[in-house]
């Protein structure tokens, strides 16, 4: 058994929701493309020793792929093309240029030639008009590489306390990988969904928006006793792996401080209807629904950038206090543990986290891949 770490490719990484997954599962993600410099700014905090480079995926081809990665052998490429052309929610506009961009991830794959490949996207990827284009896709790199999906996998399944359903497609060469079936990814890893009391129970109230700053805030003092946090908390309160985190999120964490608690300003009319909303219901006039103690958080969603008109995206009303979540209770809900920093915008962190793979998904799918590389047996740098 070779105790290196796979060396992962990041495309369209966004914040680095997949490329934590991967870290999480043992895997280094050695380099990761963005166009985006915004929600890539999260990815730079958060992964210093990543080559996060931003630039247009259409654009590279294989020379430049020969500079950013030198003689480095990649063993997976991961990622989740822009999802908004294929989604079931608004236009679906079949000529959106997003929608191409499913052909730029194989043709990168095409090119890499990695071990494996593991490429997420929204349902409406498999309906008609959809999926002939992802077949055709996959047609280009299929004599090199077993295919298994489409495949529909629940992030609450993999132990997100979000029931958010997700198509999977991955590609592994046999020479490298042992069989490999749908059954290992529709199972997930658990039998026990997480409830959002567990999830965000223990964070504290939001915190007056200081502009430039993250939103820092303490957890109360709820340590000990019948209110001690359960342990989905205390996995989201852990410190990363010496390799990952920003060094003043990782320093306050130590101090009981995490990031994203920034308050929500609502109007009285606002705070009164969200107060009238049933746990479990949804608010008319927003349509935002009210999350439930003992239930699962809904698909939290990006919105769209400044090119698609700024549209904000949904999101939750608290089960208990009449306001909307914070970015930290929605990075829980996400999966996204506390020492990961967003930005200091609340919409571009709601943007990055509704745009990300959760980290339990990614973690779960790339620790079962890579177990099959080594027989069964995961690299040296999984953590405990």
């Amino acid at each position: 058994m070779t105790t290196s770490y796979p060396r992962i490719v990041d495309l369209f990484c966004g914040c680095g929701g997949f490329g934590l997954g991967a870290e999480l599962a043992g895997c280094h993600s050695f380099a990761a493309i963005d166009i985006e410099p915004i929600l890539q700014s999260a990815y730079r905090l958060n992964f210093p020793n990543t080559r996060a480079i931003q630039a247009d995926i259409g654009e590279i081809d294989k020379d430049a792929w020969a500079f950013i990665l030198g003689d480095q052998q990649i063993d997976g490429v991961i990622g989740g093309p822009p999802c908004q052309g294929f989604s079931r929610i608004g236009k679906r506009e079949k000529g959106d240029p997003r929608n191409t961009l499913i052909g730029h991830f194989f043709r990168h794959v095409a090119i890499l030639q990695p071990r494996f490949f593991v490429m997420e996207n929204v349902e409406g990827l498999l309906d008609t008009g959809n999926i002939e284009n992802l077949q055709a896709a996959i047609d280009t790199v299929s004599n090199r590489y077993t295919i298994v999906g489409p495949v529909i996998i629940n992030a609450l399944r993999y132990g997100a306390p979000t029931a958010r359903r997700r198509v999977v497609v991955i590609g592994f060469d046999r020479s490298y990988v042992d069989e490999l079936s749908p059954a290992d990814l529709e199972q997930g890893n658990t039998d026990t969904p997480v409830t959002v009391v567990n999830a965000i129970g223990d964070l504290p109230s939001p915190v007056a928006d200081q502009k430039g700053e993250f939103g820092w805030a303490h957890y109360p003092d709820r340590t000990v006793g019948p209110d001690a946090a359960p342990a989905y908390a205390r996995m989201m309160r852990k410190s990363p792996i010496a390799t990952l985190g920003w060094p003043e999120a990782v320093e306050r964490l130590k101090k009981g401080q995490s990031s994203g608690h920034f308050n929500t300003v609502h109007t009285p009319a606002v705070v009164k209807r969200f107060a009238e909303t049933g746990n479990g219901k949804t608010e008319p006039v927003s349509r935002y629904p009210r999350l439930a103690w003992d239930g699962h958080c809904p698909t939290l969603r990006a919105g769209t950038g400044a090119d698609r008109g700024g549209f904000q995206a949904m999101r939750p009303i608290h089960p208990s206090e009449p306001r909307v979540i914070t970015v930290r209770e929605a990075a829980r809900l996400q999966g996204f543990p506390d020492w990961f920093v967003f930005h200091p915008t609340k919409w571009h962190s709601f943007r990055m986290i509704g745009n990300s793979v959760s980290p339990l998904v990614g973690q779960g799918i790339l620790t079962t891949i890579i177990q099959k590389m080594y027989g069964g047996i995961a690299p040296l740098r999984v953590r405990a």
